[in-house]
């Protein structure tokens, strides 16, 4: 505003016209007709203005002065709290008569925030506007000014039990009272206006320029829109804020009543209840919300269900459902920047199903998929000319996944509490045979799901009929790495112990199987077992070389590469994260090995309880075998 030239007569004068009452408002005009209430009066002139300024001890902000030479006072809707603002005789000195101050001083810490110091005075310094209100007040703060001499103006409802809402001049509060008055009005058939109709020709032009790929010229335009009530600018609006925070929720409206829309913005909006974080109510009343507006209760119970058991698909049709087909396949295997790639081309055939939708919102609730859109990759399909308009093609977000396997080092990729890691990768295989070689009896592949969550819920040995104290059944995240290996990983192994044994010959029947076992060190005090390293090579059923590092103890056997060494990995000077990197990056340069980062910390995999990683203690050895662990139980 500042530095602006603003026409008061000209603003006052088109709400004036554009007046109609709310609905449930019963106003007549002075000759008995709606139209003609009266908002404001007659303007002052300077010698009314300038004895008030007088009467006062202070010359008025310029936008409040302006105001008072158009109109000496305005009638204010009710639903703002301020029903009616007062002229040059009405004004006056608030003084706090409520003693607002201590109560808001003793929120007032040794370092106050500067917009804290200035509300907490505000009470006693403020200039009262209002002469009629629901409990509410109209303070023009002197204190709380701008280089242009303009006075912040608060109104604070007192039923509220809110902090008073901060306007930085009275032109302001004036201009969001007015879009206020709009917004209350917007569902009224008889309120059209050029006013109505520019909003929503600025609305359509938002919708435009957001297809086209334009979308960071299309939110101010779509702010503004809303900021007027005008309909579908929220769901428009929404899509957008959805898409640069995919994890995040949004609201949207009646559009799940349209069968139109349904399959993209029913599971949307099921995706919060889904999570467990709707908590008013609980289901039936996020249901009879979703059934209000026009969803049949069926539809509504059947999403929810296959949103919260993660077996919900988004499956549009056309060239654009082939996409999601086709990058869905990819990334129920772990290879997510594969499955975006596919995305990312695919981008351009997406067809908006009706005028209100503009982005693919449906691919947030797929519970494959939907990891998969970061807000970079968010910000990039809003990039994306698409639905049939031209425009150009953004830079390509960089994949996420780095090469190999030193990211099992790095503290930003295992900050969900990696307890070591375990894994076994075989060469050549359809990993949805994995379960038939390494699985317990009767193991399959569950829906793809959050592997963490299914290895920490999966039950203990105890809590298993017919499993021994001893066995080591682990839940592994299953899926495809780099150069056609198949991998089961466990990011939460027990103790490497004697008793463990490697599941690469059984793994390796139908080609070479690696299995890699990494243990860290339990604690530093002493009687902790020493951090411990096992690599094992197998080939048709039979083990052709393996090593186990525990400490300073060594174990091999075969005929281990050079490259592979433990003599050379394991240096007596190397830390034991340097020995760790050295065997990570020899075991990708050497074998090819590597794993996706994302799928295994962000997305979802199929999951398989496989057979023991331990074996049963023999007869002859010294000690039984039991465990016991402290802490609290994941759950």
């Amino acid at each position: 505003m500042t530095g602006e030239s603003f026409n008061w007569r000209q603003f006052l004068r088109r709400w004036q016209e554009e007046w109609v009452p709310r609905e449930d408002e019963e106003h007549e005009g002075a000759e008995g007709g709606q139209t003609a209430f009266p908002l404001g009066r007659p303007g002052a002139d300077e010698a009314a203005i300038a004895a008030a300024e007088e009467r006062l001890g202070r010359r008025l902000p310029p936008s409040y002065r302006e105001f008072l030479a158009v109109s000496d006072g305005w009638h204010v809707d009710e639903t703002a709290g301020v029903c009616q603002l007062g002229g040059v005789a009405d004004i006056d000195w608030f003084r706090d008569p409520y003693d607002m101050t201590p109560l808001y001083e003793q929120n007032l810490d040794d370092n106050p925030r500067e917009e804290d110091v200035l509300l907490a005075g505000m009470w006693q310094r403020a200039l009262q506007l209002e002469t009629d209100s629901d409990m509410s007040y109209a303070l023009l703060d002197p204190g709380d000014s701008d280089q242009d001499g303009e006075w912040a103006l608060y109104v604070y409802r007192g039923w509220s039990g809110e902090l008073p809402d901060r306007h930085p001049s009275f032109r302001a509060y004036m201009e969001a009272t007015y879009r206020g008055f709009h917004s209350d009005r917007a569902e009224r058939p008889d309120f059209a206006n050029a006013t109505t109709r520019a909003q929503d020709a600025q609305a359509e032009e938002a919708r435009r320029l957001a297809l086209c790929g334009q979308y960071e010229e299309a939110l101010p335009l779509l702010e503004e829109a809303l900021s007027f009530g005008r309909p579908h600018s929220a769901v428009l609006l929404n899509q957008i804020r959805h898409l640069l925070a995919p994890h995040g929720s949004q609201g949207y409206g009646d559009l799940v009543a349209d069968p139109r829309y349904l399959p993209e913005i029913l599971p949307v909006e099921a995706m919060t209840p889904a999570r467990g974080e709707w908590r008013l109510g609980g289901d039936d009343h996020w249901l009879g919300m979703m059934t209000a507006r026009g969803a049949a209760r069926g539809t509504v119970e059947s999403v929810l269900s296959t949103m919260r058991d993660g077996t919900h698909c988004y499956a549009p049709s056309g060239p654009w459902g082939r996409a999601v087909a086709e990058a869905r396949e990819s990334a129920r295997w772990g290879a997510t920047d594969a499955a975006w790639r596919v995305l990312r081309e695919a981008l351009p055939l997406w067809e908006a199903p009706g005028p209100l939708l503009i982005a693919p919102i449906g691919l947030l609730a797929d519970p494959v998929l939907g990891p998969l859109i970061t807000p970079e990759r968010g910000r990039e399909i809003l990039a994306t000319p698409r639905s049939g308009q031209k425009g150009p093609t953004p830079e390509p977000v960089p994949d996420l996944d780095p090469p190999g396997l030193v990211w099992l080092t790095e503290s930003a990729a295992t900050r969900r509490s990696l307890d070591g890691y375990r894994c076994v990768w075989v060469e050549g295989l359809d990993p949805a045979r994995l379960p038939a070689l390494i699985g317990e009896e009767g193991a399959e592949l569950s829906a793809p799901t959050d592997w963490r969550t299914a290895s920490w819920r999966a039950p203990q040995p105890h809590e298993r009929e017919g499993v021994e104290l001893w066995e080591d059944r682990a839940v592994v995240a299953v899926g495809r790495a780099a150069e056609a290996w198949a991998f089961a990983f466990d990011g939460h192994p027990r103790h490497l112990s004697k008793l463990s044994r490697s599941p690469a010959p059984a793994a390796s029947s139908s080609g070479r199987a690696v299995v890699v076992w990494r243990d860290p060190r339990s604690s530093s005090s002493p009687g902790s077992h020493p951090a411990a390293f096992h690599l094992s090579v197998a080939e048709e059923g039979e083990e052709l070389y393996a090593f186990t590092v525990r400490g300073t103890e060594v174990r091999r056997s075969g005929e281990i590469p050079e490259a592979l060494d433990p003599a050379r990995l394991f240096g007596p000077g190397d830390t034991e994260l340097d020995c760790e990197l050295g065997v990570l990056e020899a075991l990708h340069t050497e074998l090819g090995l590597s794993l996706p980062r994302f799928a295994l910390t962000q997305g979802r995999l199929h999951t398989f309880t496989t057979r023991s990683w331990t074996r049963a203690p023999q007869a002859d050895e010294p000690f039984a075998y039991a465990y016991i662990s402290f802490g609290q139980h994941r759950r």
